[in-house]
C-alpha cells in the first residue's frame, strides 16, 4: 500500500472516532418551560337546577267527580283563588239534612225548657193537691172507724189513696226535676243538639273541601286533573311553585367536599342561552351525604334579580370558585414527578447544562397545574418529559413546551365535569 493511501486511511478513521466522540458526547434536548408567577384559580363545575324555596302538591281530601278545572299551566294564582271544583249535590243535601237534625234538636230542647217545665210544676202542684185531699179523707175514715160507723175495710181503701198520692206525687217532682236546667231531660236534649251541631259542621266541612284554592301565592307547574274524573284522597291534582325567590339546587360529589365553603360565588350559564351568563352565591350546604349517589347537595341563592328565561327545573352549568391566587409560581403537573397530591413533589432542572433534581413543596392545585411554596425560583427552567438521569448533560428546549402548558379555565372545568360524571 502506498504512502498516500495510508493517509487517507488514517484521516477516515481520525473522522469516524471524532463523529463517535460528538454523538456520544451530545447533550440530548428535552422540552422545557421556565417557571414564573401567574394568577391561579381553581373552580368546580357540575350541573344544578332551578328551584323555588317551597313546592307544593295540591290534591283532594275527599272522593268526588271533576266538575271544572280553573287553572291551566304557567298561570299565577293568588291564595284562596279556586283551582279546582267538584260536584257538591250530594254534599249539599246531607248538609241540608244535618241542618234539619239540628233546628228539631233545638225545638225539643226549647219545649222541654218552655211548655215541658211548666207542665211539669203544674203536675207537682196537682199531685201535692191530691194527696193532702187523700190524708183528710183517711183521717176521717179513721175517726168514723174508731167511732164504729165504718168497717176496717174502708180504712184500708183510705190508706191505699194516700199512698197512691205520694206515689204520684213523687212521679211528679221528679218529671219536675228532669226538666229542670240541670236535669236529665235537659241534658239529653242538649246533648243531641250538640250531636246535630256538629253532625252540621261536619257536613259543612266537607261540602267545603269540593272546593280546592291556593294555599298561597304560587304559579301552576303542572296539571294532572281533567272535568269529568274521578279524584280521591292522596292523588296529586297540581303542582304548584310558591311565590318566593328562585334559587339553584345541586348535587356534587362528595370528594370535592373540602374545597366548598359558603358564600362562595359561582358563574351559572344556561345552555340555551350561551350568551347570558349570571352570578349565584353558596347559600346552604346539605349536612348529609346522599349514600346512593355519593354526593352531597348544594343550593346557591341569586344576589340578583334572576334572568326572565329562568323557569322552573332547568339545567343550568354552575361553575364554582373554590380558590384563587393572584401571584403564584405555577407549574403544570406534567412538569411534576411522583404523586401530585402529596404536598411534595420531585422536578428536574436545567441548570449549567445539566440535570438536577429538585424536591418542591406544593399549594394550590387545580386539575393540570400546582403551586410551588419552596424549591423553585422564578425563572428557573423545568423539564417536561422523559429526561437524563441527574448529572447528564441536557439542553432545555423552550420553545418545545407548549404541549405541557396548564389548560384554560374552561377546559378545566369540562374536565371536572367529566370527573365528577354530571
Amino acid at each position: 500500500m502506498s504512502r498516500r493511501s495510508i493517509f487517507w486511511l488514517a484521516a477516515l478513521a481520525v473522522l469516524a472516532l471524532g463523529g463517535l466522540a460528538f454523538w456520544t458526547l451530545r447533550a440530548p434536548t428535552v422540552p422545557a418551560l421556565q417557571s414564573e408567577y401567574a394568577p391561579l384559580v381553581r373552580t368546580l363545575q357540575f350541573s344544578a337546577r332551578a328551584a323555588t324555596f317551597s313546592r307544593v302538591d295540591v290534591g283532594s281530601t275527599v272522593t268526588g267527580r271533576v266538575a271544572q278545572v280553573a287553572v291551566k299551566e304557567g298561570a299565577m294564582v293568588r291564595q284562596g283563588d279556586v283551582l279546582v271544583q267538584l260536584e257538591r249535590d250530594e254534599l249539599q243535601a246531607a248538609l241540608q239534612q244535618a241542618q234539619a237534625s239540628e233546628r228539631q234538636a233545638a225545638a225539643r230542647l226549647a219545649g222541654l225548657r218552655s211548655t215541658g217545665r211548666s207542665a211539669a210544676q203544674a203536675g207537682v202542684a196537682q199531685a201535692d193537691s191530691v194527696l193532702l185531699a187523700a190524708r183528710a179523707d183517711l183521717k176521717r175514715t179513721q175517726d168514723l172507724v174508731a167511732q164504729g160507723f165504718l168497717s176496717a175495710a174502708r180504712l184500708d181503701e183510705s190508706q191505699r189513696a194516700v199512698a197512691v198520692a205520694q206515689a204520684q206525687l213523687d212521679s211528679a217532682r221528679a218529671s219536675n226535676a228532669a226538666n229542670a236546667e240541670q236535669g236529665t231531660e235537659v241534658a239529653q236534649a242538649q246533648a243531641q243538639l250538640a250531636l246535630a251541631a256538629a253532625a252540621v259542621t261536619a257536613a259543612q266541612a266537607r261540602l267545603a273541601q269540593t272546593v280546592i284554592t291556593a294555599p298561597a301565592d304560587a304559579k301552576v307547574l303542572t296539571r294532572g286533573v281533567e272535568p269529568g274524573q274521578i279524584v280521591q284522597p292522596g292523588r296529586a291534582l297540581l303542582s304548584l311553585a310558591l311565590a318566593g325567590p328562585l334559587q339553584l339546587v345541586a348535587q356534587v360529589d362528595e370528594r370535592f367536599l373540602e374545597q366548598l365553603q359558603i358564600g362562595q360565588t359561582a358563574s351559572v350559564l344556561a345552555d340555551a342561552f350561551p350568551t347570558q351568563r349570571f352570578t349565584a352565591r353558596v347559600q346552604s350546604i346539605a349536612p348529609v351525604v346522599d349514600a346512593q349517589r355519593g354526593a352531597i347537595e348544594l343550593k346557591f341563592a341569586l344576589p340578583q334579580p334572576p334572568p326572565a328565561f329562568l323557569r322552573e327545573d332547568m339545567t343550568l352549568s354552575v361553575e364554582v370558585e373554590t380558590a384563587r391566587r393572584e401571584r403564584a409560581l405555577v407549574l403544570p403537573l406534567a412538569a411534576l414527578r411522583g404523586d401530585v397530591s402529596a404536598a411534595t413533589a420531585e422536578v428536574r432542572v436545567e441548570r449549567e447544562g445539566r440535570v438536577e433534581a429538585r424536591r418542591v413543596r406544593l399549594g394550590l392545585r387545580t386539575l393540570d397545574a400546582a403551586e410551588v411554596l419552596e424549591g423553585l425560583a422564578e425563572g428557573e427552567r423545568v423539564l417536561l418529559g422523559d429526561t437524563p438521569a441527574a448529572g447528564r448533560r441536557v439542553r432545555a428546549d423552550l420553545a418545545a413546551a407548549s404541549p405541557g402548558a396548564p389548560r384554560t379555565r374552561d377546559d378545566a372545568g369540562s374536565a371536572l365535569t367529566n370527573a365528577m360524571g354530571r
